[in-house]
Formats: C-alpha cells, structure tokens, sequence
C-alpha cells in the first residue's frame, strides 16, 4: 500500500461519516419539498446545520453551505465587494495577504480587470506571516476606500497560522468586513467564529475527513452578501442551489470528530511532522522547513504540515520520484499540480525562484503513522540524489 501524504489536499473520510452518509443515500427527500420525504431532509440539514455550528462557535443561522472551498472564497470575497460597493461607490479597494489560496487571489484578479477593483496586497515575512501592523496601516492610509479585508488563517503549502482575531479588530474597528479562509485551519486549530472577529470564514469537508463537494461560509447576520448563484435562494437567499442532504451531513459530522479530537491530534500529528523535519535534515543534503516552525509546536504552524526545502533539486522530480517508490505526497497546493512555476507562496516569503522550485509539501492526517514517517526518510535519500543529479547537482 502506497503511503499517503498529502492530507493537505485531501484526507480519507471518516469511516462513521462514510457509513452515515451511505444510510442517508438511501433515503428519498429534497429539503426545499413540504411532503414527509422533504421535512425529513430538512431536518437532516438542519441538525448538521446545528452541529456544525456548535463545532466551530458559530449560529446556526450563520452557516451557508455550499459546494467547496473555492465557491466560498468567491462567494466571500466578490459577494461582498460588490455589496459594498453598491452601498458607497468609494468602497473599492481590497486588501489581500499575497499567499492566499488561488480561489481568492484569481477572484480578486478577475474583479480587479472586469469590476474596477483596487487591490492592495499585504506582504508576509520570510516564515509567511503577514503583518497585522502592515494590515492597520493599509487600512487606516484610506478607511473609507476599503471594501474587504481577506487574510487566510492557516497556509495549505506552508503551514503558517496568522494572528485573525487581531486582524479583524482593526477591520472592525474602521466598520470593514474581514473575510479568513480557514480551509486548513478547521479540524486542525482551535476555530472559533464568534472569538475570532472575523465575519466571513471558508471551511470545507474534504480536508477534515469529510466529503469533497460540500462545504459552508460563515456569514454573519448584519453582513450583506450579493449572491453569485440565483434561484430558489435556499440559503439565505445568499447561495441558490438544491441542497446536498448527503453531503451536508458528512461534512458536519466530520467537523464535528475532527474539532472533539483535536487536542488528541495536534500534540500526535505535532510528533510526526517534527520526526520528518528532523530526519530530513539529517541527511546532510542541506533540507530545511519551509515556513515558521518551532519544534514541538503547533500554534504558528500546521501540525501535520512538513514542507521541506531541498537545494537543487526540482520538486516535481522529487514528488515522482518519489511516488514511485509508494510515497504520494505535492509540491504544493494541488490546484496547481503540473503547472512548472514557482508556489506564489514561497516567493512571497523572499526565495528565490530557483529555491522555491525545489519545495516539497509532505501533510499528515488522522490515518498517519510512525510508519509513515518512517517510510518516508527511507526513500528521501535515493530521491535526492537522484533529483540532484538529474539538475546537474553533484
């Protein structure tokens, strides 16, 4: 059996989420229909609405389900630029961190060339945090001019967590929306929508041993949202679709294990990722972590997040090599997979493109064990020196 690192792009399902939502499969009902088959859907939907609120500190009322993380940043970041903007035509301007995720980053693009956005990208440091005195000074250089605040909680390449609840109370402060997508930070950090400050958060299910294809935004209930998707408005006439019974279950119910194992997790997971960190840069090839990292710790940084630096090595040489010796791991985010350019993240921190070429992402999860890191060491040195002599490295 192959070991499977890269739990940052998706992780098994629980197995009693699986079995849940096999049981729930068999059953008839579309949530929006009044007939008994239809309230027993609504139900279904609202008990995980419930469920998956509590789970994150969050109302019920402010859990928006939708198809995946990347309809909720868009959702997030054009639904309310264009809300504000309707509101005060001033309100143009966003400020985004430069490592988000693309589905906020080419959202903002595309409003910036088609919807006459301003954008102001906020820097990171050489571990990838982003400045929340660099947050307050873009704000305050022009309050009036900001439609949205967008800064990720936690980095899907490398790991970096980022101090949310004092960003948003900047924002909040000047009465401007911050929207965090915590696609990596559910199940994996303490999250709690409420404490945080944050009024619009991206969660979804296939990174915390749910399904993929079902995901939710947090909205607050005074923020208005202009929808992207029209129709029956199901909910709150904010995202129109028919509504996944299935799959809004699954998610809930993983969130739900995931946030109730989390003290169990992190300090384990914690563990593994230091054990690869460690044994990687024993093997004298001059590998390092990418990011902040500080060992034992999981607060600044993913705890399952082992992102490694190789010099002179091409990371996509690496991730053959490899998965031909059974370990499947990324070089990064995997909506980029197979696109030959550097992450936008590690140039970000200030590598060069030519060490930013050679990442390597190896992500850990609640299938992850001992064995696994142990797999992985005993096949990094072949790889190595075989990448390195590939670049002409001796």
């Amino acid at each position: 059996m192959p070991v499977y690192l890269d739990h940052a792009a998706t992780t098994p399902v629980f197995p009693e989420v699986a079995a849940a939502m096999l049981e729930q499969l068999s059953r008839v009902g579309n949530a929006s229909s009044l007939h008994t088959a239809g309230r027993a859907a609504r139900r279904v939907v609202e008990e995980s609405r419930e469920r998956l609120a509590a789970a994150v500190g969050a109302r019920p009322s402010e859990v928006v389900f939708t198809s995946g993380g990347t309809e909720s940043d868009n959702l997030a970041v054009a639904g309310v630029f264009r809300a504000q903007r309707d509101a005060d035509p001033r309100r143009i301007r966003l400020l985004v961190s430069t490592i988000e995720h693309h589905a906020v980053l080419d959202c903002v693009d595309a409003l910036v060339a088609r919807e006459g956005a301003q954008v102001e990208w906020l820097p990171c440091d050489s571990d990838g945090v982003v400045a929340v005195g660099a947050v307050q000074a873009a704000i305050e250089a022009d309050p009036g001019s900001v439609a949205l605040v967008s800064v990720m909680w936690a980095n899907n390449e490398i790991g970096t967590v980022q101090d949310v609840a004092a960003i948003a109370a900047h924002a909040r402060a000047h009465g401007i929306p911050m929207h965090t997508d915590a696609v990596q930070a559910i199940g994996h950090l303490p999250v709690d929508f409420a404490a945080c400050g944050a009024d619009l958060l991206t969660m979804t299910g296939h990174k915390v041993g749910g399904p993929v294809g079902t995901a939710a935004l947090l909205v607050r209930r005074d923020r208005a949202v202009v929808p992207l998707i029209n129709g029956g408005g199901q909910e709150r006439q904010i995202r129109s679709g028919t509504l996944d019974t299935v799959g809004i279950l699954g998610l809930s119910l993983a969130v739900e294990r995931a946030v109730a194992h989390l003290d169990e997790q992190g300090p384990r997971l914690t563990a593994l990722r230091d054990a690869i960190i460690d044994g990687a840069a024993r093997l004298g090839y001059g590998i390092r972590p990418g990011g902040l990292w500080r060992r034992g710790d999981w607060t600044s940084r993913l705890a399952g997040n082992a992102h490694l630096l190789v010099p002179g090595c091409e990371g996509d040489s690496l991730l053959y090599l490899l998965d031909a010796a059974g370990i499947e791991c990324s070089t990064g985010s995997a909506c980029q997979a197979g696109v030959p350019q550097a992450s936008h993240v590690l140039l970000a921190t200030g590598l060069s493109e030519r060490e930013a070429r050679g990442a390597l992402r190896l992500t850990l999860g609640h299938t992850s064990t001992a064995a696994d890191v142990a797999a992985v060491l005993a096949a990094l040195p072949a790889a190595v020196a075989r990448a390195r002599r590939a670049a002409g490295v001796a």
